[in-house]
């Protein structure tokens, strides 16, 4: 117990470590902690320490997963949703079966189903390992893709790799296996969206922040593992619930609850993530001597591996250079009905001009309510706010090659691939090159990430430009809180001193300005009007003056 004591204190520390001296000597952090965990891998005490891989599918993934849901823009995140989609089903997909040919010429004996099995493993790029992009200066649309393909395409995979195993057994059908891909996937929604609804209306009762944030460590376990029981994807369960909180958080819970959270999911989100990394480097030694065991090459495993990542690569990029290309024509399409919806915004002024714009798209003529004609005005709103987002964020070559090359695989390939069953053929074998190919793909994709993305950045100084950008967004957001809290009748301030019921009231209405300012800013959010980030930081602001505002009424109590 001492020694495991000393392992899981020695691991803090590292993971510390890394994380702080990494960036300063231009490594990136998770590249430290996969080295650190192979020299550990020859330690006596820690090589020879069995690791679980459904510790890592089931225990390690949904939580990152769900805290990863919970601070994405879920406005960004529909507005890349069909091309977030597509990269996490299509993509997945079509990479394990070329993947799958390629492994069954190359490894005698295997099969064209195992193959796919083990290009399944190989194909979804990592949520954890994508956490580099963010450290570098990549587009905001960029990491939108980055970070949705990656909440999304694990389900994918282990559904194909667990049809690819049936298929082994049994005969194989296209059709069960889209049918179990979306009972899969319905399953988990359903069950994601009731977690999340549940685990709000729960904590927002709870006052207290300690056991609020409790109780949302429990979230991603309570939506994934009764989603595994009805046989569906018990990570994409997670994430539906992260994007469900992460949604309706600010309405529902306090500032403090959403600042205790917000801290203390940041810590398990690094710890998590370092101990995958040390994980996945600990991991080599005994992957090594299961090779060296069954006598197999493991020069020859390496060099499939490189073939492998290669492949994968080439078939990413000949995925995303079409997926480009649509995405410019959606944004021209919808560049032609920019002056349609800016005519139907300029008489929404107005109920009577509202009934009039919606009159020329009411092609059936009935008659129609106060609340359809509302919701037409919002889209109206929402499609004006994504023309603009998609014409601030245009994806050329340079941010294709960055979503091409930023797709990488980690410690969850390593894992899934130590789920094959023990009577694989050349398991062991399979399993190191699932881990060379993660391996490889960090150290030549991760290491190079960075200086790719200088050379590929253009010729305007990017950073200046977005600062432009977040300035005027800023401004338009203080107009709209100017606005807002004007509309609140004033405070007549007594003769003399201020009286103590004086202040307590206008405590009371400094927390009121903040709570219809909050309350128009999420409404702006949910429309799409400003900068993700931006508002995010504003809000973040409303939540600390009211931190502030609560805490010096409790001192006059």
């Amino acid at each position: 117990m001492t020694a495991l004591l000393i392992v899981i204190v020695l691991g803090f520390v590292v993971i510390a470590a890394a994380t702080v001296v990494g960036p300063r000597l231009g490594i990136a952090s998770p590249l430290v902690l996969v080295a650190v965990g192979v020299g550990a891998s020859f330690v006596p005490v820690i090589g020879s320490t069995p690791i679980e891989p459904e510790l890592i599918l089931a225990g390690v993934l949904p939580p990152l997963l769900y805290s990863s849901a919970v601070s994405m823009p879920a406005m960004n995140f529909r507005r890349e949703f069909g091309a977030i989609s597509g990269l996490s089903v299509l993509l997945v997909v079509g990479s394990s079966l070329v993947l799958g040919l390629f492994f069954a010429l190359v490894i005698p004996g295997l099969g064209f189903a195992w193959g796919v099995a083990l290009g399944a493993i190989v194909s979804p790029t990592d949520a954890v390992a994508t956490s580099i992009i963010k450290k570098t200066s990549v587009s905001k649309r960029v990491v939108a893709l980055l970070d949705g393909e990656s909440l999304l395409n694990d389900a994918t995979a282990l559904v194909l790799l667990r049809t690819a195993i049936v298929a082994v057994a049994a005969t194989f059908s296209f059709w069960d296996a889209i049918g179990t891909f979306a009972y899969s996937v319905v399953v988990a929604v359903v069950i994601g969206l009731l977690v999340g609804w549940a685990n709000l209306a729960v904590r927002k009762r709870v006052t207290d922040s300690t056991v609020n944030t409790v109780i949302s460590f429990a979230v991603p376990f309570a939506a994934s593992i009764p989603t595994g029981l009805f046989h569906g994807s018990g990570l994409v369960a997670a994430v539906v619930a992260g994007l469900v909180t992460g949604i309706r958080a600010p309405r529902d819970l306090s500032p403090q609850n959403r600042l205790s959270d917000s801290q203390n999911w940041r810590t398990v989100e690094l710890v998590l993530e370092g101990a995958v990394f040390l994980v996945m480097g600990v991991q080599l030694k005994g992957i090594l001597a299961d090779v060296q065991n069954d006598h197999a090459g493991i020069a020859i495993a390496v060099l499939i591996a490189v073939g492998a990542l290669v492949l994968t690569v080439a078939v990413r990029a000949a995925y995303i250079a079409p997926l480009l290309g649509v995405l410019k024509a959606r944004s021209r399409h919808n560049e032609k009905m920019l002056p349609r919806f800016e005519g139907f915004q300029d008489r929404f002024d107005t109920p009577e001009g509202k009934r009039e714009a919606f009159a020329e798209v009411n092609s059936r003529k009935r008659p129609v309510s106060d609340r359809q004609i509302n919701v037409f005005a919002r889209r109206v709103t929402t499609g004006l706010a994504d023309i603009a987002y998609f014409r601030s964020q245009p994806l050329g070559w340079r941010e294709g090659a960055a979503v091409v090359w930023a797709g990488m695989r980690g410690a969850v390939t390593v894992a899934a691939a130590q789920t094959l069953p023990t009577g694989t053929p050349q398991r062991s074998t399979l399993v190191l090159i699932a881990f060379a190919v993660a391996a490889l793909s960090l150290l030549v994709q991760g290491g190079t990430i960075g200086p790719l993305l200088r050379v590929l950045a253009p010729k305007s100084d990017q950073a200046a430009d977005e600062e432009d950008q977040a300035t005027t967004e800023r401004r338009r957001i203080i107009e709209l809180m100017r606005s807002t809290r004007d509309q609140l009748p004033a405070i007549t301030a007594p003769e003399g001193d201020p009286t103590p019921e004086f202040i307590r009231e206008t405590q009371n209405r400094m927390r009121q300005s903040i709570d219809v300012q909050r309350a128009a800013l999420l409404d702006a959010r949910d429309n799409g009007t400003f900068d993700a980030d931006v508002l995010a930081e504003v809000l973040a602001n409303l939540d600390a003056s009211q931190i502030a505002i609560e805490m010096r009424g409790r001192t006059l109590d």
